[in-house]
């Protein structure tokens, strides 16, 4: 398989990369952990799709968020490593745990 296709929800801290350029162009004053708190909570409240989208479109400080967090199409050394590793090693269909990244606190979801 050489491209997959993910959603993701990210939460910047103020250790981000860029913690100031925001898509939802507020500065970022949170504290790692309470990124980590946020993904935590927006994964249990995630039952399906619909729940995704929501929280992807209200919360999600990438761009697209826009678009429920899908990035498309990529291929491996496309992302940073640790969202690739994680986006890769997910099945069709399955949710990743907490993932770190220089961009902040991501959750995943493989939908191709």
């Amino acid at each position: 398989m050489s491209e997959i296709r993910v959603l993701h929800i990210l939460q910047k801290h103020t250790g981000s990369r860029n913690p100031n350029d925001s898509y939802r162009k507020k500065p970022i004053t949170r504290s790692k952990q309470e990124a980590i708190d946020n993904i935590i909570k927006f994964k249990s409240e995630i039952k399906n799709i619909e729940d995704w989208n929501k929280i992807a479109q209200e919360y999600s400080e990438c761009g697209s968020a826009a678009n429920n967090g899908d990035l498309g199409m990529f291929g491996r050394g496309a992302m940073q490593k640790a969202f690739e590793d994680a986006a890769f090693a997910l099945e069709v269909g399955a949710m990743s745990d907490l993932v770190d990244s220089d961009s902040g606190i991501h959750i995943i979801l493989r939908v191709q």
